[in-house]
C-alpha cells in the first residue's frame, strides 16, 4: 500500500474553525471551491471590513479589534490566505457556510494581530446576517467578473473591423433562406458582426452594472433587526471606497433579499451574447464550407489536422467551439433563471448556484470571443474557390429589372433564362 501522504510541515496553520470543517463533510462534491473565485473572497472581506469601519464609527466596535479587522481583511483581499478558504462554493443554507468561512478566518488572523479574543460573530459578522453580506459580495463579484468578457468581446469586435476593413470591396453573394440574393460586401458583413457583438456586450455590462444597490445593513431579512442605526448608509459608503465602485444602498431591502431579478437579467444577457457569437461562428463555418462540396466562399486557418483517416481536411474546429461554449452558457444561464424562480418569501437562498454559474457563464464567453479572434477571424480570407462563381449568380440586376419593368416581367425573363441553361446543361451531358 501506499504511504499515508501526511501535511507539509510548512502548511499555513488553520485559520478557519468548526463551521468551515463540518462543511467540508456536509458538502463534498467535487467543483468549485469558495477559493478558487478569487474576485469572490476578496469581495467578501471588502463587506467585512466595511462593516469593521461602519461598526467601530457607531460604537459597536472597539479600536483595537477594528483595526485587526481591517488589517486581514486587507490581506485577504490582497489575496493572502487563500488556502483558508476552502468550503464549496455550492453549498445549502443560502450561503451561510461561506459567511462563516470568512468570518472564522478573519477572527482568527485578527486575534494574532490585536493579541486579544476576537470573535466571528460577535465581531466579524456584527450587524450583518449572511442574507444581507453574502449577496452585497455576490453583486460585487459579478460587476468585476463581467470586465473580462466584455474585453475579450471588444477585441473580437476590432478583429472583425479590420477584416472589414481589409476586405472592404470584396463582393460576396448574399443569401436569404439559404437561397441565392443579392451580393454585399465582405466588409458589410464584418462590421455588420461587429456591431451584433458590440451591442450585446455592452447590454451584458449594463445588465451586471445595474447590481451596485446593494443589501447591506438588510441584516436576516431586510429589517435591519441587529445593526444600529445609520449603520446600512455607512457601511454601503465605506464599502465603495474600499471596493472602488460607486455603490447605494438598495431602496428596498425586502425586495432586494427577496428577489434575485436581477441576476435573471444579467443572464439573459449573457446568453444573448452567446447566441450572437454562435450565429457569426456558425455562419463562417457555413461560407467556409467544401472546398469543392460546400459554399466555398471564405477559407478558414488550418489551426490543426481535420481528420485523422482523411489527409489535408481542414475543419471548422475554432467556430464549433465557439457554438458549443455557447450551449454550455445558455444552459448556465438557465440555471440562474431556475435559482432566481426558487426564491421562498422573504429570501433567496440558491445564491450559491447563482455565483458558480456567471463564473462559467463569464469564463466561456471570454474564452469563445478570444479564441475566436485570435484563432479563426484574424486568419480568414475571402479566397474560398468558390466566392466569385457564387457571386456571379447573384440577382442583383434581375432586381434592377424588377424595378424598372415590373416583377412579373423580370420573374418571366428569369425562369426563361434558368430554362434554357438547364436546356443547355442537359445537351451537354448528353
Amino acid at each position: 500500500m501506499p504511504p499515508t501522504s501526511t501535511p507539509s510541515a510548512t502548511a499555513a496553520p488553520s485559520l478557519y474553525g468548526e463551521q468551515t470543517r463540518l462543511s467540508l463533510g456536509n458538502f463534498p462534491a467535487p467543483g468549485r471551491t469558495f477559493a478558487e473565485v478569487s474576485a469572490f473572497v476578496r469581495n467578501y472581506a471588502l463587506v467585512k471590513q466595511a462593516a469593521a469601519e461602519a461598526n467601530h464609527a457607531l460604537g459597536v466596535l472597539d479600536p483595537a479589534r477594528r483595526d485587526a479587522i481591517v488589517a486581514t481583511c486587507r490581506e485577504i483581499a490582497s489575496g493572502e490566505h487563500a488556502e483558508q478558504f476552502p468550503s464549496a462554493l455550492v453549498l445549502g443554507g443560502g450561503g451561510t457556510t461561506t459567511n462563516m468561512n470568512v468570518n472564522e478566518v478573519i477572527a482568527a488572523r485578527a486575534a494574532q494581530l490585536a493579541g486579544r479574543p476576537v470573535h466571528p460573530n460577535d465581531h466579524v459578522n456584527a450587524s450583518q446576517s449572511t442574507n444581507d453580506s453574502y449577496p452585497t459580495a455576490m453583486a460585487l463579484t459579478v460587476m468585476d467578473l463581467v470586465e473580462r468578457p466584455v474585453s475579450a468581446l471588444e477585441e473580437l469586435a476590432r478583429t472583425l473591423e479590420a477584416k472589414a476593413a481589409e476586405y472592404e470591396e470584396t463582393v460576396h453573394l448574399g443569401r436569404t433562406c439559404l437561397r441565392d440574393a443579392v451580393t454585399l460586401t465582405a466588409g458589410q458583413s464584418h462590421r455588420a458582426q461587429a456591431a451584433a457583438v458590440r451591442r450585446t456586450a455592452g447590454g451584458l455590462h449594463a445588465a451586471a452594472a445595474s447590481l451596485h444597490a446593494v443589501p447591506l445593513g438588510a441584516t436576516a431579512i431586510g429589517t435591519g433587526a441587529g445593526a444600529p442605526d445609520g449603520y446600512r448608509e455607512l457601511a454601503v459608503k465605506e464599502l465603495a471606497a474600499a471596493a472602488n465602485r460607486r455603490l447605494i444602498p438598495a431602496p428596498d431591502l425586502f425586495d432586494a433579499l427577496a428577489h434575485l431579478d436581477p441576476y435573471a437579467d444579467v443572464a439573459a444577457a449573457g446568453a444573448r451574447v452567446a447566441i450572437t457569437l454562435a450565429k457569426i461562428a456558425a455562419d463562417v463555418r457555413l461560407l467556409s464550407s467544401g472546398p469543392a462540396g460546400g459554399l466555398g466562399d471564405l477559407t478558414i486557418p488550418a489551426v490543426q489536422a481535420g481528420s485523422s483517416i482523411m489527409p489535408a481536411k481542414v475543419n471548422p474546429v475554432i467556430p464549433e467551439y465557439v457554438m458549443q461554449l455557447s450551449y454550455r452558457v445558455r444552459g448556465a444561464a438557465h440555471t440562474v433563471e431556475l435559482a432566481v424562480a426558487a426564491g421562498e418569501l422573504e429570501l433567496n437562498v440558491m445564491e450559491p448556484v447563482i455565483v458558480d454559474a456567471f463564473v462559467g457563464i463569464f469564463d466561456d464567453l471570454t474564452a469563445a470571443a478570444t479564441t475566436f479572434a485570435r484563432r479563426c477571424v484574424a486568419g480568414l480570407a475571402w479566397d474560398g474557390p468558390r466566392r466569385a462563381d457564387n457571386a456571379a449568380a447573384a440577382l442583383d440586376a434581375w432586381v434592377d429589372m424588377s424595378a424598372t419593368s415590373g416583377y412579373e416581367a423580370a420573374t418571366a425573363r428569369l425562369r426563361s433564362r434558368n430554362s434554357a441553361n438547364a436546356t443547355s446543361d442537359g445537351e451537354h451531358r448528353d
